[in-house]
């Protein structure tokens, strides 16, 4: 992969954000997705830098959700935060994980990506269903690094 750009076209990167609104519309849950070329270095603990820069852990009960991913090193890592932590077992990680692995592997992210998305929306709605009031606490656009 030459450049950042060419991993998802606008419309794909739609397709995820629309997947995003759509699986919030069931939890209090937050759920991001940031993209960089490569990291040179532990992946996870970047993708933690990410997931506070993004002010994820900013959120009223603790639970975002990132996927980042770095492309060139075709490695992705899903962070969630301590109020999901509390409450998710390893199952919801690795479920989610093994369902954006299996597409990644065959060169389908965008479909990864909206399973995953979906996967953590259905998971975080058992454990902070959406109530009236709740607002979007974070953006829905895929950042980029």
């Amino acid at each position: 992969m030459s450049h950042l750009e060419d991993f998802l076209t606008s419309d794909e990167e739609s397709e995820i954000v629309d997947a995003i609104r759509i699986a919030e519309r069931t939890t209090s849950g937050e759920i991001r997705v940031h993209i960089e070329q490569n990291y040179n270095g532990d992946i996870y603990n970047h993708a933690l830098e990410v997931f506070h820069y993004l002010k994820m852990d900013n959120t009223l009960e603790r639970n975002g959700v990132l996927i980042y991913v770095a492309v060139d090193n075709k490695t992705f890592v899903i962070c969630g935060d301590k109020g999901i932590n509390d409450k998710v077992g390893t199952d919801f990680w690795n479920s989610t994980r093994d369902k954006i692995q299996k597409h990644f592997k065959n060169g389908y992210f965008k479909k990864g990506l909206i399973s995953g998305i979906k996967e953590a929306g259905d998971v975080l709605s058992a454990y902070f269903p959406w109530d009236h009031g709740d607002k979007n606490e974070l953006d829905n656009t895929i950042s980029k690094g």
